[in-house]
């Protein structure tokens, strides 16, 4: 049986040690695997905190990928790749050295105990907007573009980070 490829967008950040190099290691190990493809990487933005603001600026950028992997297998791939890269989960919100979120599976919505697809909150967040909207700006969420919901969102916090790095994401 032929492998069944989707596209999928993932939301990587953090803000603890060298976030670039942790989002450049993490892309590398999911395009290492023979189940996913990186396709494309976002800009990287420097954002403020959100939900616990006392906390060190984040990161942030998205990535493209097509992956034959189903949702909740990805989803557990992330969090492999974060727990090797010494990801604790104290807080909520808290400050980490990587995070790793399954924006969209394909046309899929998938709702379970452990994983909701489409992210819940993604259309709220202008920090996953910017850069999704550098790879995906017609990508529809729940029956709106990206860019649509990016015109929307509150964007006064989030800045571009010019990033002459950015090689280091794309392969």
């Amino acid at each position: 049986m032929p492998e069944m490829w989707t596209s999928a967008t993932l939301g990587l950040g953090g803000n603890i040690g060298d976030p670039r190099a942790a989002m450049a290691k993490a892309l590398a190990a999911l395009s290492d695997r023979s189940d996913c493809r990186l396709v494309s990487v976002s800009e990287l933005y420097r954002t403020p905190p959100w939900g616990k603001t006392d906390q060190a600026d984040f990161f942030n950028c998205c990535a493209l990928i097509e992956t034959a992997l189903p949702a909740e297998a990805l989803l557990d791939l992330c969090l492999d790749i974060e727990r090797g890269m010494k990801r604790v989960r104290l807080e909520r919100w808290g400050p980490r050295t990587i995070d790793i979120d399954v924006l969209i599976y394909g046309d899929a919505q998938v709702l379970t105990e452990r994983v909701e697809i489409p992210h819940p909150r993604m259309t709220e967040r202008a920090f996953v907007l910017m850069p999704l909207a550098d790879i995906a700006p017609d990508l529809v969420v729940k029956g709106r573009r990206v860019i649509e919901w990016l015109a929307d969102a509150d964007k006064t916090g989030p800045c571009v980070l010019l990033d002459a790095q950015r090689t280091l994401y794309l392969l």
